[in-house]
């Protein structure tokens, strides 16, 4: 028994090797690429264990999981730290672009068109800058006329935001929600 549970151990230190490792969040699948002999229930499970440790152990650093895959993060209370220590500046992203953003999160794949048509501007010089920041990429052409591009988000737009995948966004109901609750506090008379 206590040579299975030595194992157990070392195969989640090479998971967590492994996910140290990785430039990207890395999926259950490219670890089960370097432990052939581990079944995918296995890995999620030491995983998930190694997740639950960090989150047990109250450090500056913990696993999450992101774009489908898990990563080590800093914790959010440290960021103007670290970017002070690498000298780079957060994502500034517009209003323009954030609406153009959304509208590609929730109605992906999406054409120019239709999102000029919920946003009822030209969105032309922002669907040349979410590419080249890596939120958005081209994902084919719709079969109608003219063939326009279909865009859709990335998965460094879900590693930006912090979320699991696209169902981790929120729905239409919490967001009406959060905007009825921030009109609540605006309509208060002053105390």
């Amino acid at each position: 028994m206590e040579q299975t549970e030595l194992h157990k151990d070392q195969i989640k230190y090479i998971i967590e090797c492994l996910i140290f490792a990785s430039d990207t969040p890395l999926t259950v699948e490219k670890i089960k690429a370097v432990l052939e002999d581990k079944s995918k229930k296995e890995i999620k499970e030491l995983v998930e264990e190694l997740v639950q440790e960090y989150q047990n152990l109250d450090r500056g650093i913990f696993i999450r999981e992101v774009a489908n895959g898990f990563q080590f993060c800093t914790k959010p209370e440290y960021a103007n730290l670290i970017q002070k220590m690498r000298k780079t500046k957060p994502y500034i992203l517009t209003q323009p672009t954030l609406e153009t953003l959304a509208i590609i999160a929730y109605r992906q794949p999406v054409t120019k068109a239709e999102i000029e048509l919920v946003r009822g501007v030209d969105c032309g010089g922002v669907l040349r800058a979410l590419p080249e920041k890596k939120l958005i990429a081209i994902q084919g052409k719709k079969e109608v006329m003219g063939r326009p591009f279909l865009y859709a988000t990335t998965t460094r737009f879900l590693e930006v935001f912090g979320l699991e995948n696209l169902s981790s966004l929120p729905s239409m109901e919490e967001i009406k929600q959060l905007k009825d609750s921030d009109i609540s506090l605006f309509e208060q008379e002053p105390q």
